[in-house]
């Protein structure tokens, strides 16, 4: 079976893979980001993945595991992927759900993100 974008989005935000993240993206790509206390844009591989990886997840949070990926159920051209992963930042064990919609063919050139936020294990 072929992995999907959206699968390798969740996958390389999971290793904090800046690399892999950034080859995902088109160069002018379009995102927008919904976390519980902001809403985040962008319109590089770079915005993207300081946003998501400098700022959503920082350093010194380790994701543990992938708890889920639901890769699936297009709506007409949009794919849609969410993940879930577990993890531990210094003040304890929490986990994180995201879904994503993207467009794209051979990289991710619209992606809108919704984050649950860390909560508590």
């Amino acid at each position: 079976m072929t992995e999907t974008l959206g699968s390798r989005l969740a996958h390389a935000i999971a290793a904090k893979d800046r690399a892999a993240l950034r080859d995902l993206l088109a160069d002018d790509v379009d995102f927008k980001g919904l976390t519980p206390g902001r809403v985040w844009e962008g319109s590089s591989p770079d915005d993207v993945v300081e946003t998501i990886l400098g700022s959503w997840f920082e350093d010194s949070d380790t994701i543990e595991r992938v708890v889920d990926v639901d890769d699936g159920a297009d709506v007409v051209d949009t794919a849609r992927v969410s993940y879930r992963f577990d993890l531990t930042c210094p003040d304890g064990p929490y986990v994180a759900e995201q879904q994503a919609y993207y467009r794209g063919t051979d990289r991710i050139e619209h992606l809108r993100v919704l984050c649950s936020g860390f909560r508590p294990r």
